[in-house]
């Protein structure tokens, strides 16, 4: 296979611990190295895995949407500050907490996790403050809360639209004053531990609706970061289609080398509703399925699946438009019936936007 027909993803170009590392295409299109350029190829997994380091572990890409991120990231790890992380399911926001501890003085202290929504009403606060023995029906020992357990280091506290009303003002205090009382306690234990949050949901409606009380959503807004949804960074879908590939492949023991082109095709063209997490499910799927080296993934479902969410802002909107343009254009993109004089601009300007828009220049080719 010609050169100019095949990206390789390699790790081995960019081995600073402040990046991520680089996605190579190699041959005429290394001059651009956007993935719409490469449409068409096959894309060929390099023996070391493609996009992690060990300063962003597990964060996969090099979209500048993703760059944003691990810019405010950096920012904001070494000032102790607490950060909201704001973000659709399934984007990745514990790996972005992680990364937060991993660059902050507290790196050498504990990262402990909670999920606000996943813990029972009733449980909730001994999980988060501890309690003595005794202290109710069940406590037969000494518990450490979560809090406590954080002492010198991060805490990490998931789902917090999910917390009720009550308990938002016993937390507050131990963000303001660093101190608590364990349940069943009179004796104030003190801490240290930044907290770093995360949601789902629109907090400044919960604020509004009086369901989150507005002095905590202060607290924790100190330094939001909004983590982008997969249908906003596009470029990344191969980098992390060769990473589930190769995780995968090596755990199943099997030697998955090439991602087809139809298939790349049919992954950057899917809006993945449920962003990476789905992407990442249908990868695993995808590789239980395949028996040879090449990837044999069932497109057909992504296929069926297409139900499109209304586009919601100015990027989303020009990028169904285009779209829009070049199917009823026959995917031409030149010439007096192509796409480019359906929207009335010059085929350079056209190209240029779906290459900053991430829409491949040829139709699908049917699964074989």
């Amino acid at each position: 296979m010609a050169c100019n027909d095949i990206i390789v993803l390699d790790n081995r170009e960019m081995n600073s611990p402040s990046r991520p590392r680089a996605l190579t295409i190699l041959g005429s299109r290394a001059a651009n190295s956007d993935y719409a350029e490469a449409r068409g190829a096959e894309l060929l997994l390099a023996s070391e895995d493609p996009a992690t380091t060990s300063a962003f572990e597990g964060i996969v890409g090099r979209s500048a949407a993703l760059r944003v991120v691990l810019d405010q990231i950096q920012t904001v790890a070494p000032t102790g500050s607490a950060v909201l992380i704001e973000g659709e399911t399934g984007t990745g926001k514990e790996l972005i907490a992680r990364a937060i501890h991993a660059f902050s003085s507290r790196r050498g202290g504990a990262f402990v996790t909670m999920n606000c929504a996943a813990i029972p009403r009733e449980l909730l606060e001994s999980e988060i403050f501890g309690h003595e023995k005794g202290a109710f029906t069940g406590a037969v020992t000494r518990k450490v809360g979560r809090f406590e357990a954080a002492h010198r280091g991060t805490l990490f506290m998931d789902e917090i639209g999910d917390m009720p009303l009550e308990l938002q003002a016993k937390v507050l205090r131990i963000l303001q004053e660093q101190e608590f009382e364990r349940l069943g306690s009179t004796t104030t234990q003190r801490v240290s531990v930044r907290v770093v949050a995360a949601t789902n949901q629109d907090l400044d409606r919960l604020v509004s609706e009086k369901q989150f009380r507005s002095d905590l959503y202060y607290r924790l807004n100190v330094f939001p970061i909004r983590v982008p949804p997969l249908r906003e960074r596009r470029d990344d879908i191969p980098l992390l289609a060769a990473h589930f590939v190769k995780t995968f492949s090596e755990s199943m023991n099997k030697q998955i080398e090439t991602i087809p082109s139809d298939a790349m095709w049919a992954l950057m063209d899917y809006d993945w509703p449920g962003n990476i997490r789905e992407l990442q499910n249908f990868i695993e799927r995808s590789v239980i399925l395949t028996t040879g080296r090449l990837l044999k993934p069932p497109i057909s479902e992504l296929q069926n699946k297409r139900s499109r969410p209304q586009p919601i802002t100015l990027k989303e909107c020009e990028r169904e438009h285009i779209l829009k343009a070049i199917r009823e254009s026959n995917w031409v993109i030149a010439g007096p019936h192509g796409a480019a004089a359906r929207l009335g601009v010059p085929r350079s300007t056209l190209m240029y936007r779906m290459r900053k828009l991430a829409i491949m220049g040829q139709p699908p080719v049917p699964a074989g």
